[in-house]
């Protein structure tokens, strides 16, 4: 990286007044973004430069001019970097990080106990950025990862076993980790990087409350060493026709964390989004949900004449999917749909030992550890989730008696928990091949199977390892009875579920009635 250094204005300490922030020490930074053909990264003879390509200071957008170049503010504390447009890529590097940003800390990071960014130096006199040519699909799919969230090495080795391993070699576009990348070790970050690099495709990561540099004294140092090992803690990109933006949604104030994005990441989404058509899908990936964004409603300001939005974030180690309309604050002609995701680690890798020696991590609501397949094409998504070292069909539970009287029937409960359900999904039951299909009804509820394992944790220690977390109730059960006229003999309960993209799945569980 080039480097160079911009005259100080006023010295700051890490623990001394924070009034003295970038913007009062501002200059121009200047500099190209252009097409590098032969994937040097160095500008050579003949490379031109790429017009209309959106670069950020974190908080103004410009575009690059006929000639592919760009000025635009900076401080001493200032990341630049580029939005990465549609058929065009970012160089990686040997960790499949996109490399499309600039670091300007002419001091540094200060001292903190995990290392931040060293001495940049002096501003260049232009800061280039290499794209490539790639060709984009108009339909494409990600890969997306709740807390992976290892506490050390050892856990860096189950998401090698328990999910890269599956995926090595994906027909996917990239992948994004939604947060909580390492569990406060911020020391693991790099092994993490190239655990998940053998997937062998471009990878972004959001930031996590356990990602952060809690020995900062708020949060403009928080994200020290996030930066060192990532770049920009937000930032947006583009693929196909879809806008994606990497959010920084948890706020650090010395002792505890919140959600929030700030007045300054609301001025670039803002200014990023004017540039933006409005009828492209627009899709935002956070860590905290976004319920609990102290500034939910400015963001709501900035999506509302939208008609394309959906948001993804993690953190409460379940699965659910909620659905913003007016009784909720969002005015926009369609629901905003706003997915809390899996987690990798699930409840943060506790719970017995499966054959391979890896917790079986089932998390809080009975889901079981994993990840989601988002597909893309023009302002359509639609959502697979995948159990981590499950068939890609293993999509529920369905729970009922081993064996039941005949003339017990009437009070029989068939509880089924789809994992990835959620209040637009159909479910549907049916005993035997010739039955008729019925209806469920969506319950909350808590996982039997969960609760068992909660109840057979202080009976059988040694096979256990972490304990696992308290039951959550859930809203993705559904309920059903059987017919009470069923015959005696053993029985097949099929039930079925089509979720709001259309998409069909099967489970089945074998019952006897006696």
């Amino acid at each position: 990286m080039i480097r160079s250094s911009v005259v100080f204005c006023l010295a700051v300490s890490l623990l001394g007044a924070l009034a003295t922030h970038s913007a009062h020490c501002e200059v121009l930074a200047r500099g190209s973004v252009y097409q590098d053909r032969n994937g040097n990264l160095l500008r050579d003879a003949g490379e031109k430069g790429i017009r209309g390509v959106c670069v950020s200071n974190g908080e103004a957008v410009v575009q690059t001019d006929a000639r592919g170049r760009f000025e635009i503010p900076v401080g001493d504390d200032t990341i630049v970097f580029v939005v990465k447009p549609r058929g065009w890529a970012a160089p990686a590097d040997d960790r499949n990080l996109p490399q499309f940003f600039y670091i300007h800390k002419p001091s540094g990071s200060p001292d903190l106990r995990h290392p931040g960014v060293a001495p940049t130096g002096a501003l260049p006199e232009s800061i280039e950025f290499p794209l490539v040519r790639r060709k984009e699909t108009g339909r494409f799919e990600g890969l997306f990862f709740g807390d992976t969230q290892p506490r050390n090495q050892q856990e860096i080795d189950y998401i090698a076993h328990d999910i890269v391993e599956e995926l090595v070699g994906a027909d996917v576009a990239f992948g994004v980790t939604l947060g909580d990348l390492v569990f406060d070790n911020l020391g693991d970050m790099d092994s993490l990087c190239r655990t998940l690099a053998l997937i062998g495709v471009p990878w972004h990561n959001v930031l996590g409350n356990h990602d952060m540099n809690y020995d900062s004294p708020d949060d403009t140092y928080s994200d020290e060493t996030f930066e060192r090992v990532y770049g920009p803690p937000y930032y947006a990109f583009e693929y196909g026709e879809v806008h994606f933006l990497v959010l920084d949604d948890v706020v650090w104030n010395g002792e505890k964390y919140h959600g929030e994005l700030g007045a300054r990441q609301r001025a670039f989404i803002a200014n990023y989004l004017a540039l933006v058509p409005k009828d492209h899908l627009v899709v935002l990936m956070m860590h905290i949900p976004i319920q609990e964004l102290k500034d939910l409603e400015e963001l709501f300001d900035l999506l509302e004449d939208r008609p394309n939005t959906f948001s993804l974030s993690a953190h409460w180690h379940t699965q659910r999917h909620f659905f913003y309309g007016k009784e909720k604050g969002w005015d926009g002609l369609e629901p905003h749909h706003h997915l809390v995701a899996p987690t990798v680690c699930g409840s943060w890798w506790t719970g017995a030992f499966d054959e391979r020696g890896i917790p079986h991590a089932t998390m809080a609501d009975g889901g079981p550890n994993g990840y989601l397949v988002i597909g893309f094409e023009g302002t359509d998504y639609d959502v697979r989730f995948k159990a981590a070292g499950r068939p890609v069909d293993y999509q529920m539970n369905v729970y009922a008696p081993e064996a039941v009287s005949a003339s017990d029937l009437a009070g029989v409960e068939v509880l089924v928990n789809v994992f990835a359900g959620s209040e637009r999904s159909k479910v549907e039951m049916r005993l035997g091949q010739e039955g008729p299909w019925t209806p469920l009804e969506r319950v909350d509820a808590q996982d039997p199977a969960f609760l068992r394992l909660k109840e057979r944790e202080p009976e059988l220690p040694d096979q256990f390892g972490r304990k696992l977390p308290g039951a959550a109730t859930s809203n993705h059960f559904w309920r059903g009875a059987l017919p009470v006229n069923a015959p005696i003999g053993t029985h097949l309960i099929h039930v079925r579920t089509t979720d709001m993209f259309g998409r069909t799945h099967e489970a089945h569980r074998v019952i006897r009635i006696q």
